[in-house]
């Protein structure tokens, strides 16, 4: 069903917290690069997802290189060409189908077979317009949700070891050298079906925290 500039798309904007932004990735010309720190200035905690940038992070945002099994997005908003953005949505109706998001095609990444499964579906989807200057025009904001993120790499010392490490809320990190195995804030850990996320949830201790936990294991 596709959505209008309405108020029940303003409302239902302001109410979500995260924002995927399908190819989003580390060239600062990029609109959709500089839609991460638009959107994280208004108070909503965008999650960049790129393969090729996977590792590094925009404006202390850590980007992820897909949306994991498990992690049910709010919104999808699509920084991509036509092709590929019917390949991002064919996925999301498999992997997500009894948790409908909202799909944002941004101008130029619409494509009518995808709106149509989208339709068929019965999932809500916008185009002709684009998020940024949706909340602009709106001046919507609100509270960002101020939660750490994690990242696990193979050494680089050759050993073969893994390195966990937990950084703060719009803390930044550069790409690691080594091979990227894991990368999420806590609400993917909490999550996320992938094999090291149900890892570091099977080392909680009793009456620990999945935050107190992650925070141990990286010291």
């Amino acid at each position: 069903m596709r959505m209008s500039d309405s108020k029940e798309l303003r409302e239902l904007v302001s109410r979500i917290k995260f924002v995927h932004v399908l190819g989003a990735g580390m060239n600062s010309e990029k609109p959709a690069n500089t839609a991460i720190s638009d959107l994280s200035e208004r108070g909503w905690n965008p999650v960049p997802v790129h393969p090729r940038d996977a590792g590094a992070s925009i404006v202390g945002y850590p980007v992820r290189p897909r949306i994991e099994d498990g992690v049910l997005p709010e919104v999808v908003v699509l920084f991509l060409g036509p092709e590929s953005a019917r390949e991002a949505v064919k996925r999301l109706l498999v992997t997500n189908y009894d948790s409908p998001a909202l799909v944002w095609f941004q101008h130029g990444s619409e494509d009518t077979v995808a709106e149509g499964w989208l339709d068929v579906a019965g999932w809500s989807y916008v185009k002709n317009d684009c998020i940024v200057r949706f909340v602009q025009r709106h001046d919507l904001n609100r509270e960002p949700e101020g939660i750490p993120w994690f990242k696990q790499v193979q050494s680089e010392d050759g050993s073969g070891c893994s390195v966990w490490s937990v950084h703060e809320f719009r803390e930044d990190s550069e790409k690691s050298p080594t091979e990227l195995e894991w990368i999420g804030d806590l609400r993917d850990l909490e999550f996320s079906e992938s094999s090291i996320p149900n890892y570091i949830r099977s080392l909680r201790n009793e009456e620990e925290s999945l935050e107190e936990c992650a925070r141990r294991l990286a010291n």
